[in-house]
């Protein structure tokens, strides 16, 4: 029997799991087993052990329809062990998703819609792209903090229009990682209560049994953390299973459960690590088959299978149209808040530039003032910091803390957990309904790295904020101060790096931010303060790169992001005054944009003809070869920094009026250009 509360389906104890369920548990065994033989590869041990669990959790509780996969009061599965895609793409398969079985014949073939690992976007019903393990937990965690903070947002008395749960089945592996301790604490301390985590429990791991690496208690360490908890001791109970489900569905707290399974169940070498990531092999899969009394060829399913399913989609169904509508009156009754709940890009009316030429400002500041502006239009925009806010300038000062006692609160206090505040905010994103961002210092974005990664892969608009970006930072010394940390950002496909050089490019970048919905932004801004430039007024940015300074036939080309750009300008006046030297500057904030424009504004900007080319910036050299050429060079760093005042750091280290001239003049004798 099923039950509803609001649109979240609820299990009511009776009946018993019949005959025709437990056929169908074997029947996503076997797909998965099936697809991985097809492919020669795959992960069918974990499949096996835990298809009652998902079974249970899928067609008893989870609410969803598989004709609208990104229908928004659905609730959210997140598979945070991605190499057990198989046993989700069986699933939906089988719950009636645009999935079809020659889909699933194709598993980890090129092109195919059924990848290795599970990828958002690609396949319909899949809520995360899942893989590197522990961020699928985290991305849940976030996805749970956005179902709490909008149904705040935006439920009205007799309209609980958000109102789902957001489940998670996580591996030995996935909290083994230490992304997943993070989340956990993040979790609890935020008494998620409709975040509800089935653990995989098998004690195996790839490398043989758990205890070689493992040896601490699951139960006790969540509990520590302000988590429901309960054991399910037998794995293939799906009675129990379900019990569990059910009181972890009326929990204030997060919960997590514990599932005894045991890998590979039922097959040869069931219970060890030889069925983790190997195929079964024809031999012990005809032995499997007889060990199940499965008679069917593989990719073969009875009819009876598919109704077994079709049954409980038609009940999932039902809550759909019920819920749309009353979406349909909430439209009518609150058009603003509707519209509002639906909006891809960021309001950008109220957006302003509060410093004037000449003024100066760091553009963590300039960037601080922009958020304000921006949070009044746009109340969907929200996020945090990693213990940083008072360094990062990122907290929106009239709003709240996010909350129990207020979820509906914007500023969310991380703490020192980078990692998974990064992979948070891409399940707050993933979610929908939400523009959230985090921000750190910038060295520490090398903390954030697999998530920004991630959140590229799915093509989230997540946005980073880093500050503190240059040897500038000075005393703090070394630890602190990036280097390569630019260069790396650059090179992850699908991410947007901006250096704004003042507060009118960080306005112009925030402009573009606002527009981008289809890949990630990070907002690379400087502590110490920078003049506001006349140059700069009116930038845009949405083109990565533009003239700041012309003269009539350049005799070269200076180039620089950030806080250098007013030193090129400086050493252009130098080059003009002192050595009738007419040089461009170009301002470079955001490489990657630049690299997708036409090649005819490119060769505008940065034309053939003009070899004479030096690029200035506080960072690795790396990235700049591909704009400066053979005959071009670079004023960056390719060392540690040193602790000391700021100033006197970038002076030692050739950031100077003086030495960007030598170089410039340097390169003018050695005949480029000729």
């Amino acid at each position: 029997m099923i039950t509803s509360r609001n649109t979240s389906v609820m299990w009511a104890p009776a009946p018993q799991f019949t005959d025709q369920d437990q056929q169908a548990v074997d029947a996503l065994r076997f797909m998965s087993m099936d697809m991985i033989e097809r492919a020669h590869s795959g992960h069918p041990g974990s499949p096996m052990g835990m298809a009652p669990l998902a079974y249970t959790l899928w067609e008893k509780f989870l609410c969803f329809n598989p004709n609208d996969p990104q229908w928004l009061n659905r609730d959210r599965f997140v598979l945070s062990g991605g190499h057990c895609s198989a046993l989700l793409y069986s699933l939906l398969h089988f719950n009636g998703f645009d999935l079809s079985l020659e889909d699933i014949k194709n598993f980890r073939q090129l092109g195919s819609r059924t990848p290795g690992h599970p990828e958002y976007r690609l396949t319909p019903g899949v809520d995360a792209s899942t893989g590197p393990l522990g961020q699928g937990f985290a991305m849940a965690v976030g996805m749970a903090m956005a179902e709490r903070h909008l149904a705040l947002q935006y439920n009205k008395p007799g309209y609980s229009i958000i109102d789902h749960y957001i489940y998670s089945i996580v591996g030995d592996g996935d909290l083994m990682e230490g992304v997943a301790d993070e989340a956990m604490s993040l979790a609890g301390k935020n008494r998620l209560g409709r975040l509800i985590v089935l653990y995989d429990s098998n004690d195996v791991s790839l490398d043989g049994p758990l205890n070689l690496s493992n040896n601490e208690n699951a139960g006790e360490r969540f509990k520590a953390a302000h988590w429901d908890y309960q054991l399910v001791e037998d794995g293939a109970d799906m009675n129990a299973i379900a019990r569990a489900i059910s009181r972890a569905q009326k929990s204030p707290q997060p919960s997590l459960i514990e599932v005894k399974t045991i890998i590979g169940y039922n097959s040869p070498n069931e219970g060890t690590n030889k069925v983790h990531g190997n195929p079964l092999g024809a031999d012990n899969l005809a032995v499997t088959r007889e060990n199940y009394q499965w008679e069917y060829p593989p990719f073969e399913y009875p009819d009876s299978v598919y109704q077994q399913f079709a049954q409980y989609v038609m009940g999932k169904k039902e809550r759909y149209n019920e819920w749309q509508a009353l979406f349909a009156d909430y439209r009518r009754a609150f058009p603003a808040k509707a519209k509002q709940l639906v909006a891809q890009r960021l309001d950008i009316r109220d957006l302003a530039n509060h410093y004037r030429p000449g003024e100066k400002v760091s553009t963590r500041v300039a960037n601080s003032m922009a958020m304000q502006d921006l949070a009044k239009r746009n109340p969907q925009l929200w996020g945090g910091s990693a213990d940083l806010f008072s360094s990062n300038k990122t907290l929106l000062k009239d709003y709240d803390a996010f909350k129990p006692a207020n979820y509906g609160g914007r500023n969310i206090y991380f703490g020192v957990r980078e990692f998974a505040m990064a992979a948070a905010i891409n399940g707050i994103n993933l979610h929908g309904g939400n523009r959230a961002y985090c921000s750190t210092f910038m060295v520490f974005s090398d903390y954030l790295k697999a998530a920004i990664r991630l959140a590229a892969l799915q093509q989230l608009p997540s946005i980073f904020i880093l500050t503190h970006d240059s040897l500038m930072v000075g005393e703090d010394g070394p630890t602190h101060e990036p280097v390569e940390q630019l260069a790396m950002l650059r090179t992850i496909p699908n991410v947007q790096v901006f250096r704004p050089a003042d507060a009118n490019e960080l306005v112009a970048v925030w402009q573009t931010i606002a527009k981008t919905t289809d890949r990630p932004s990070v907002i690379i801004a400087s502590r110490q303060d920078l003049p506001v430039l006349n140059e700069t007024v009116g930038a845009v940015c949405e083109r990565g790169a533009y003239v700041a300074a012309d003269t009539h036939k350049p005799q070269g080309i200076i180039m620089a992001s950030g806080s250098e750009l007013s030193l090129a300008l400086a050493a252009r006046d130098r080059l003009a005054k002192q050595y009738n030297i007419h040089v461009r500057v170009v301002s470079m904030v955001s490489m990657e944009r630049f690299n997708q424009q036409s090649a005819a504004y490119r060769e505008q900007i940065l034309p053939g003809r003009i070899r004479t080319r030096l690029a200035v910036e506080m960072a690795s050299p790396a990235m700049w070869g591909q704009y400066v050429g053979l005959d071009g060079d670079v004023i960056g760093v390719d060392q540690f920094g040193q602790s000391g005042d700021g100033q006197t750091i970038a002076d030692r280290y050739g950031f100077t009026v003086d030495n960007v001239v030598k170089h410039f003049l340097d390169l003018k004798r050695k005949g480029a250009g000729k």
